[in-house]
């Protein structure tokens, strides 16, 4: 009877493919980080925690999307070279 209820929500997934039924592409995002954690000890400042989870995000998403880091990281900063779209349009198109 409770999956009877919840069918709608269950069936979600005929609807939407790209929904993944579970979680483990977030589950190996986050061991990276773990992993740099643990060798390097952490960071000495919030700061430095907010630098490197900023970085890691970006490259994550920069790498779900196909782009190189290096090449986005440049064109934000002004360096000559490819011209690469706002992550957020990026994001936006491939969905």
């Amino acid at each position: 009877m409770r999956l009877h209820r919840r069918k709608a929500e269950l069936l979600r997934v005929l609807e939407r493919p790209e929904i993944p039924l579970n979680t483990n592409a977030s589950e190996n995002d986050l061991r990276t980080f773990v992993t740099k954690r643990k060798i390097s000890g952490g960071t000495m400042s919030r700061d430095g925690r907010i630098a490197r989870d900023t970085m890691l995000g970006l490259m994550k998403t920069c790498q779900k999307l196909g782009l190189s880091f290096y090449h986005y990281l440049g064109d934000r900063l002004g360096v000559r070279g490819n011209v690469i779209s706002p992550l957020a349009g990026l994001i936006t198109a491939k969905a």
